[in-house]
């Protein structure tokens, strides 16, 4: 890891720890004004899950960064996809759980109510505690995933891109939480099961959708951005590098996700009658490493023909949004 995104690391490092001590006190106060809402429980409920992803990045950054060994021989870097695993199994789960608990009060018409509290020797109805908090928690959520979500762009870490999107979505939570409380206040009970499903369906999607990431690269899928949209353009970038030599005649390559960093296999047809030499090599697999700091483990591989399955896409090397920035 370079010097800049070393320093990125240890950025999006605090910045977990600032999000932990913000849910600590978020979930303290929910359940202090939790009351019957399903709505309030649902969200109570994924502020408890939003500390999964924090504290499976903490543990990840700390894993990955242990060198290579011979049982170990490509490194710990997984721990990344493991702890992205981790985090879409918990998502999934639990938006099971809730979207089968608020299904079963909506059909059997439950009728939630919400009582009267004394504060400061007044008595007040307690949906209006319930929705100034949630109005009150809304909005630090979506400035901390925002800064996640760059930091995440850089470091190539889903995990935090997954924690980021979690965070810019939990306004949504807050403001449907209290859009219950007040159907149940002006007396449409369903609304409140209505944002509870609201709440759930918000955490399936999450929870799928970065369990269907994190198993795909587990399976060593094609390397694909940090956000898992697109096809990780350092692959293209290789090929370019690689087809610029004058003894190459063909190239292409494999790159899967390792974590933070990038496994790349690079295939390589040289021209009929060049005789490679080993110091030839040396110098374009040292090439290929300093394209971006993620390029640690390149292997060069000189082959007759390019296999089958060997991305072929040649792209100028500055087209990277996420290359030369940290090389």
């Amino acid at each position: 890891m370079s010097d800049s995104s070393e320093k990125v690391r240890r950025q999006a490092i605090r910045l977990e720890w600032i999000t932990i001590g913000f849910l600590t006190v978020t979930v303290t106060l929910v359940y202090l004004v939790l009351g019957n809402s399903q709505a309030m429980k649902a969200a109570w409920l994924e502020d408890l899950l939003s500390f999964i992803p924090p504290f499976a990045f903490l543990i990840a950054a700390r894993i990955s960064r242990k060198a290579a060994t011979v049982e170990h021989p490509y490194g710990y870097h997984r721990a990344v996809a493991i702890g992205h695993l981790v985090s879409g199994i918990a998502l999934t789960s639990m938006a099971v759980f809730l979207i089968v608990d608020s299904s079963s009060g909506l059909l059997a018409q439950e009728h939630p109510t919400i009582g009267s509290v004394e504060l400061f020797g007044q008595q007040i109805w307690l949906g209006w505690l319930m929705i100034g908090v949630m109005l009150f928690i809304a909005w630090p959520p979506v400035i901390i995933g925002h800064r996640k979500m760059k930091l995440a762009s850089e470091l190539h870490d889903k995990v935090l891109y997954a924690d980021a999107d979690m965070n810019k979505a939990d306004w949504q939570t807050a403001v449907g939480s209290a859009v219950g409380v007040a159907g149940i206040g002006i007396g449409l009970w369903w609304l409140d099961s209505v944002a509870a499903l609201f709440i759930s369906a918000s955490i399936m999607y999450d929870g799928v959708r970065n369990l269907r990431i994190a198993v795909l690269d587990l399976m060593d899928e094609q390397a694909r951005t940090y956000d898992g949209k697109r096809p990780h353009p350092l692959a293209g970038q290789l090929n370019s590098l690689v087809d610029a030599r004058q003894w190459v005649a063909r190239v292409g390559c494999r790159v899967r996700d390792q974590g933070h960093e990038l496994q790349a296999e690079v295939f390589v047809v040289p021209h009929e009658g060049h005789a490679l030499e080993l110091a030839e090599l040396e110098q374009l697999t040292q090439d290929c490493r300093e394209l971006d700091w993620k390029l640690q483990d390149v292997v060069l591989i000189p082959v007759a023909d390019i296999p089958s399955f060997a991305y072929r896409d040649l792209k100028p090397i500055e087209s990277s949004p996420e290359s030369q920035e940290h090389a």
